[in-house]
C-alpha cells in the first residue's frame, strides 16, 4: 500500500507540472487584462492537433510539431487579442462571451477536421517506461516537467528582469498609472497573449505526447487552468506551479484511494474550498507583489 501512495504521489506531481503549463498562460492573461480567454483549451488542443498532424502525415516525433504550433496558435492568439480588442462597453464580461463564442467555433473545426475520435501518440520512444527505484512514469511525463518548469523559470525570470515584462507587471497593477509612465498597455497586453500562445503550444505537444486527444477536452482544459488560476493568486509564478501539483496530487490520491471518477468533484471542491476561504489564492498579496 505504502508503495501504492508513494507511486500516486509521484504520478501526481508530474500530473502537477502540466497543470501548471496548462494553466500559466491563462493566469498571465488574467493578471494582465482581468480577461478569462475561454478559448485557451483550444488553443491547447490545437497544439496538440498540430502533433497528431505531423506524426500521422509525416511520420516525425511529435516533439517536431513543437515549432508548427508555436507559429499558428500565437497567430490565433493574435487574432483572439485583435477581437477583444474591438470591445469599447463591458470588456470583462463582453470578453468572457466572445472567447466563449471562439472556443465553441473551434471545438466545431476540430470536429470538421478530425472527427470526434480519440487520437494518442504512437511514438515508443515517448511512451517508454522511466523507473527511478519502485516509481516509474513514461519518459514524456519527466521530459515535459522539466520543460514545464523551465518554462516557469524563463517566465518568472522575463517578468522580473525584463523591460516588457516590468511593463506587464504595471499594466496589470494599474493601467492608468502604467499609461502615465510611458507604457502602452495595449503593447503589453498583446504581449501577454503571444507569451500564452507560446506556453499552450508546449503544453498542447505535452498532452498529445502521453494522454488521449480529442475535441471535446478544450473546456476542461480552460477549467483547468482556472482553477488553478485561482488557486495560485493572481501574478504568482511560483503559485501556479504549486497550484497545479497541488491539483495534480489530489486528483492521484483521489483516484488511488477511492474512485477516479471522483477526480473532478474533488478538484472542484479544493478550488471552491480555496474561493471561500482564501479568494486572493493560496499566495496573499503581499507575496504576489514580492
Amino acid at each position: 500500500m505504502t508503495d501504492l501512495i508513494l507511486q500516486s504521489v509521484y504520478s501526481g506531481i508530474l500530473q502537477g507540472g502540466l497543470y501548471a503549463l496548462i494553466g500559466l498562460g491563462l493566469a498571465l492573461v488574467f493578471g494582465t487584462m482581468n480577461v478569462i480567454n475561454f478559448a485557451h483549451g483550444e488553443l491547447i488542443l490545437l497544439a496538440a492537433y498540430m502533433a497528431y498532424v505531423v506524426e500521422t502525415q509525416l511520420g516525425l516525433s511529435p516533439l517536431f510539431a513543437i515549432p508548427v504550433a508555436l507559429v499558428l496558435v500565437c497567430a490565433c492568439s493574435v487574432v483572439i487579442y485583435w477581437l477583444i480588442s474591438l470591445i469599447r462597453a463591458d470588456r470583462e464580461l463582453n470578453s468572457l462571451i466572445l472567447s466563449y463564442g471562439v472556443a465553441v467555433i473551434m471545438t466545431n473545426a476540430f470536429l470538421f477536421i478530425w472527427s470526434a475520435d480519440p487520437h494518442s501518440t504512437g511514438s515508443a520512444w515517448l511512451q517508454d517506461a522511466f523507473v527511478v527505484g519502485p516509481l516509474f512514469s513514461m519518459r514524456a511525463q519527466i521530459l515535459f516537467f522539466i520543460v514545464a518548469a523551465i518554462l516557469l523559470a524563463g517566465l518568472w525570470w522575463w517578468l522580473s528582469r525584463s523591460w516588457y515584462g516590468r511593463a506587464v507587471r504595471a499594466v496589470s497593477s494599474n493601467r492608468a498609472a502604467a499609461k502615465l509612465m510611458g507604457i502602452n498597455p495595449n503593447t503589453t497586453e498583446i504581449i501577454s497573449f503571444l507569451v500564452a500562445g507560446i506556453l499552450a503550444s508546449f503544453a498542447g505537444v505535452a498532452i498529445f505526447s502521453y494522454e488521449v486527444i480529442q475535441p471535446s477536452i478544450g473546456e476542461s482544459l480552460t477549467i483547468k487552468a482556472f482553477i488553478i488560476t485561482v488557486l495560485a493568486g493572481l501574478g504568482s509564478i511560483p503559485g501556479v506551479l504549486i497550484g497545479g501539483i497541488l491539483l495534480g496530487l489530489v486528483e492521484a490520491l483521489t483516484a488511488t484511494l477511492y474512485s477516479s471518477a471522483l477526480q473532478e468533484l474533488v478538484g472542484m471542491v479544493l478550488f471552491l474550498l480555496v474561493l471561500f476561504f482564501m479568494p486572493n489564492g493560496l499566495f496573499g498579496i503581499k507575496a504576489r507583489r514580492g
